[in-house]
């Protein structure tokens, strides 16, 4: 484990250092927590963070031994869908072929399989893109080779990578979709309401948004009506990020707290193998600091039995919030059960996959991209055994609900004020139609994005 650091001291600050174009004002007693415009945000720092983010999410091409050439035209139909099938084909065959492998039918296996290699096409429908990335998890399930094939992703994912088209492609996914940005913003909006009027923060950064959720925090804390406080932002990396790419985060997170005039530290903790490596000793938690934990799509990396050990160490650390954002699905309770867990699988990326269809346009690279990148996840998932010694962390998501009843062991739910969800509801206004915030059904917490009135992502802030 490596713990670095630096520092932007109180000294440093720059008077009326405040961006002009800042979106908060010193006469609302709420900060607003919207993010600036993607190409206003992103371009003042963190280009050096696109670089970290392409090291893990470049997209990989496919690894199956059934790959098919990508201009087949499935049925000679001009759309591409096989005539005779209907809308949906992907979704049935698949299944039909999930069942095959769980009822050990080789025979049935191999038709099905031979069938899903003519249709399927990561260039076609929403319908052929489905079937391409699932056949590869399915051969490999029905081969044994999922190991193998994911550590080959691995590996494609980093030793190949475009600065150039991975800074575009977050630019463009936070300009299209709220699919990451809501998360931001209800989190950020939590943590400085719990942390209002302390004079010492200290942010415990567990998550994957790879520092471009803190600009619009930091600008919030520089606009606060008392004294600017300390911040002090610890980054835990468990991910193979090299640790230059982590320096020149870390020096642009400094130069950015200096023009907010907001007296800064940075640490970053690397070297884990997963999250259950981390302790409180190693976190340097002060006594004199106001604790916020934010984690962002990082609980459902921990292995599912080590979920309320991670939980009770959050605990330990007496945090005034912590804020817990993950993906609406459950991977969790039907790992053991290959049928159910692959069409609760197929059941999420449908809909992701639909929502990438609709805010991009048919030809985006960008979509490509982030439709290829889901690739490893759907491996890991369906074509590896948990107890094996997997590269990475796990992919076992979880529903609100479970999240929740997990949280609740350590922690006490916290409402979102009315002033954060009219910024999320703001937020939501920049996007096309059919983003919607949702409220929790009875007995639940937190708020939910939904798509299409899918719910597909949750938000929640919890107390000790």
């Amino acid at each position: 484990m490596k713990v670095s650091s630096a520092k932007v001291s109180k000294e440093s600050k720059v008077h009326g250092g405040h961006h002009k174009n800042s979106l908060h004002s010193k006469r609302r007693s709420h900060h607003s927590i919207l993010p600036l415009q993607p190409s206003d945000q992103l371009d003042q720092w963190s280009s050096v963070t696109v670089d970290m983010y392409s090291n893990h999410h470049q997209p990989q091409t496919s690894h199956t031994s059934t790959s098919r050439s990508s201009d087949y035209s499935a049925g000679g139909g001009n759309n591409g869908e096989p005539s005779g099938t209907g809308n949906k084909w992907a979704s049935r065959l698949l299944k039909e072929c999930a069942r095959a492998i769980s009822d050990k039918d080789s025979s049935k296996i191999h038709h099905l399989l031979w069938m899903l290699n003519e249709l399927a096409s990561p260039y076609g429908d929403c319908d052929q893109k489905l079937a391409s990335y699932f056949l590869q998890a399915l051969f490999c399930k029905a081969t044994e080779s999922g190991q193998r094939c994911f550590k080959t992703l691995i590996s494609v994912a980093e030793k190949s990578h475009s600065f150039d088209s991975a800074r575009k492609l977050i630019l463009k996914f936070q300009e299209v979709s709220p699919w990451t940005t809501f998360g931001h913003v209800a989190a950020n909006g939590a943590i400085l309401e719990a942390l209002d009027g302390e004079p010492k923060l200290h942010i415990i950064d567990i998550s994957n948004t790879l520092c471009t959720q803190w600009p619009t925090l930091l600008e919030a804390l520089a606009t606060r009506n008392d004294d600017t406080p300390h911040l002090k932002l610890t980054v835990v990396v468990t991910a193979n990020i090299v640790s230059s790419v982590m320096k020149e985060i870390s020096q642009r997170m400094e130069k950015f707290a200096r023009l907010m005039g907001v007296p800064f530290e940075f640490n970053v903790i690397s070297g884990l193998n997963h999250l259950g490596e981390l302790t409180k000793e190693a976190l340097g938690v002060l006594e004199d600091e106001a604790i916020a934990v934010n984690c962002i799509g990082a609980l459902r990396r921990v292995a599912v039995e080590e979920r309320a050990a991670v939980i009770q160490m959050f605990r330990s650390l007496g945090p005034k919030v912590v804020t817990v954002v993950e993906e609406e699905a459950d991977f969790s309770s039907t790992r053991y059960e290959f049928v159910k867990c692959f069409e609760e699988c197929l059941r999420f990326y449908t809909c992701y996959f639909e929502m990438l269809e609709e805010c991009f346009t048919a030809t985006s690279n960008e979509k490509l991209m982030l439709e290829r990148e889901c690739s490893r996840g759907i491996v890991r998932v369906l074509a590896c055994d948990d107890d094996q010694d997997n590269e990475g962390e796990c992919e076992r998501r979880e529903r609100g609900s479970q999240w929740s009843e997990r949280l609740k062991e350590a922690f006490s739910p916290v409402g979102f004020s009315d002033d954060v969800a009219d910024d999320v509801k703001a937020l939501l206004k920049r996007y096309r139609s059919g983003w919607e915030l949702a409220q929790p059904h009875q007995n639940e917490t937190g708020l939910y994005l939904t798509w299409k009135e899918e719910a597909v992502v949750w938000v929640s802030a919890w107390k000790p």
